[in-house]
């Protein structure tokens, strides 16, 4: 096994740990919704500390459910792996074609610089 196919196995495993530890432990366990997410906490901490507490902005779009919502997120989530994955592309593409043109010029100035032999 390769070094680099060694790292991205250990990567997954610990992505997969990450994943699964906080279900397996029971660390949501005792609360009303378990795994909510920040904007969820602060507003509930906010309540509870100032009850007559008004917004100061309302949303542009509120979604009609929570299904919809954690859509829109995947949706989102996705947009912004496939932009990066574009990128890290282009760039490994650029790099590769830049080493191949070097290649390429070390080739032409070695065939350029050998003497011609005459039979």
């Amino acid at each position: 096994m390769t070094r680099n196919a060694k790292i991205n196995t250990l990567l997954l495993l610990l992505v997969a740990a990450l994943a699964v530890l906080p279900l397996a432990l029971g660390l949501g366990e005792g609360k009303e919704e378990p795994f909510t997410g920040a904007d969820a906490q602060a507003e509930s901490a906010i309540t509870e500390l100032k009850p007559d507490y008004k917004p100061w902005f309302s949303p542009l779009y509120e979604p009609p459910s929570g299904e919809v919502e954690s859509a829109l997120f995947a949706l989102q989530a996705a947009l912004g792996a496939g932009v990066l994955a574009y990128y890290f592309g282009v760039r490994r593409g650029r790099r590769q074609g830049a080493a191949q043109a070097r290649a390429q010029g070390a080739a032409r100035e070695q065939d350029a610089a050998e003497p011609v032999r005459e039979p």
